[in-house]
């Protein structure tokens, strides 16, 4: 029980700091009052970025035993990436469990620490929208575009970021 109230008041902490310094980029709250466990976070397409423009909306689930494991990040809005699964889920390193690698692609220190904030994620996600990692995609098939048919791409992309500008 300690684990999870440990849990809670980190939260709490870090939501009142965004809510005090809010970073450009993105916005975050909680999806429901009573439940410090799972934001709402809209991620604002960076500029220069083929998301530019786009409001794309995600839920975070934080896990009991935060920060000591890394939370889940699903795009609730269509986007269409590289690094992120079909069901929204994200797929950057800094979100998998800590240690090491067991398909050896990333190294330990690329992986979650508890260091990380809902800031420090937020802002690799926004560096995931400005930068695919094709390397080791969620998405292999918006990455054989990404790197194939970089028009098709493109257009894809847009049409998420006009439906996001849409649903606002």
């Amino acid at each position: 029980m300690a684990s999870t109230s440990q849990a809670s008041l980190l939260l709490q902490k870090q939501l009142k700091d965004l809510c005090k310094n809010p970073v450009d980029g993105f916005s975050a709250g909680l999806v429901d009052e009573n439940n410090l466990f799972e934001w709402s976070v809209t991620v604002i397409g960076p500029p220069d970025t083929l998301y530019e423009g786009g409001f794309f909306n995600a839920i975070m689930t934080f896990p009991e035993n935060y920060p000591n494991s890394p939370p889940t990040v699903r795009f609730t809005s269509d986007i269409w990436h590289p690094n992120v699964y079909q069901d929204g889920r994200v797929c950057i390193s800094i979100l998998h469990p800590p240690g090491d690698d067991p398909n050896g692609y990333e190294l330990a220190s690329e992986r979650w620490s508890p260091v990380h904030t809902v800031e420090s994620i937020v802002l690799s996600i926004i560096s995931m929208l400005s930068g695919p990692n094709d390397e080791s995609p969620a998405n292999v098939e918006a990455a054989k575009q990404w790197r194939e048919d970089r028009n098709g791409f493109r257009k894809k992309v847009s049409r998420c970021v006009r439906k996001s500008q849409e649903m606002l």
